[in-house]
């Protein structure tokens, strides 16, 4: 297992130089100032690429920039509107310059319109630590109240739709406006961030649009991309949804472990694989996250290691962001299941036998409370992170043990 770290690029508060005190062995970065659907030039990858090789002072970092999150689908491919096809040929162009870089994991979703969603970005838990949550009666709040979209309430059940009125009518004008920007924060990084009418008109193109018709256009794109691809030498690897449920009214269609599955089978290609993260698909109680891993695992790409705590039974619920160790996904397991796969690639002979981790979010703590980085990505919750990782890791490939051979 590769250990890895996301990078924002120059403007991340946490530096290259905090990445090589932590020991991480790969960087995890895109392109972030760049417009979804534009071209990733040669020049600005291999600016950035400048940019993970070096420290503060200068010196060598040994540290590359080995896995792209996210090269991003835009809004017109996920549609099939406007300029779809150009910005599928510019994802085609994307890809041949960043194989030419020597880069070959291509971290993507295809999440309609917003990309995770969080109704709060600095929850206190009871340790004094803060991390992200999603409530659910607060996003109903905002869907109803604050962004009231048509017919809205029809799609909660009744008792959330009484707390989302509740807690609206008792919502201070500035807790009204924090809700609405951290709900469409957007993807982490990204160049465009929306406002309420950008939302309202995107959910106008989307409108009727049914998750068989998503998924069709989500099988059309990997169609075009995966062959190229394939020929490259890529590893092409789609993130899950980020609540894994429908919101706003829009279809989700990378949920489930028969979500996958179902795309994987259309477009069969080993360069069309999963990023398995733990954290979205556990936000779900009927995601067995260390078996889709065992079922899925020749397709796994890339991983993301975090760990959601769920405040609901329901599959549509509220959840937090828990420390690694600490959510309802067994981390025990699943690197486990991890470290099996790696054997099997390892005696089969494959190159990609190391699959590349990274501890996904982490709680503020300690002087990431003062640092103000971005959302879910502290320097010292993603330490403290890595190094429970790590800790199991090294424990199950002991040889006292004996668990992994």
């Amino acid at each position: 297992m590769r250990q890895t770290w996301r990078w924002f690029g120059p403007k991340d508060l946490v530096s290259i130089d905090d990445m090589r005190q932590a020991g991480v062995e790969g960087v995890v970065s895109a392109l972030h100032h760049v417009p979804t659907g534009a071209l990733w030039t040669p020049e600005e990858i291999a600016r950035r690429q400048d940019d993970v090789s070096r420290m503060k002072d200068g010196s060598p970092s040994n540290l590359k920039w080995e896995v792209v999150e996210s090269l991003p689908v835009s809004e017109d491919i996920k549609k099939q509107k406007g300029a779809w096809r150009d910005h599928i040929a510019s994802y085609k162009q994307s890809l041949k310059n960043l194989r030419d870089a020597g880069i070959e994991i291509i971290c993507y979703n295809f999440m309609p319109v917003l990309d995770w969603t969080r109704t709060d970005l600095a929850y206190r838990t009871p340790t004094g630590a803060t991390c992200m949550r999603f409530d659910f009666p607060d996003f109903a709040a905002f869907d109803i109240h604050i962004l009231k979209r048509p017919d809205a309430a029809d799609g909660f059940p009744v008792e959330i739709v009484a707390e989302a009125e509740k807690r609206f009518s008792e919502m201070s004008d500035e807790r009204k406006s924090e809700l609405a920007k951290n709900v469409v924060f957007g993807l982490p990084g990204a160049a465009e961030s929306f406002s309420l009418p950008d939302v309202r008109q995107h959910l106008a193109e989307y409108d009727g649009m049914s998750g068989d018709t998503l998924r069709a256009h989500l099988i059309d794109f990997l169609s075009e991309v995966v062959p190229v691809a394939e020929e490259l030498g890529l590893r092409m690897c789609c993130h899950p949804d980020d609540p894994p449920y429908p919101l706003l009214g829009l279809p989700r269609v990378m949920s489930t472990e028969k979500d996958y599955r179902t795309v994987m089978d259309a477009v069969d290609s080993p360069a069309n694989g999963i990023t398995l993260c733990s954290g979205s698909l556990g936000a779900r109680p009927d995601n067995d996250i260390p078996g889709m891993m065992d079922r899925l695992g020749d397709r796994v790409h890339f991983l993301h290691m975090r760990n959601v705590k769920r405040e609901t039974p329901e599959i549509m619920g509220s959840f937090h962001e828990a420390e690694h160790l600490g959510g309802d996904t067994d981390m025990v397991a699943l690197i486990a299941a991890v470290l099996r796969e790696e054997k099997k690639r390892r005696d089969a002979g494959r190159a990609d036998a190391s699959i590349p981790i990274r501890p996904d979010h982490g709680q503020d703590i300690l002087d990431d409370l003062g640092r103000k980085a971005q959302p879910g990505y502290p320097s010292i919750g993603r330490l403290k992170g890595l190094a429970e990782l790590r800790g199991i890791m090294t424990a199950l490939q002991h040889p006292i043990e004996g668990i992994v051979k």
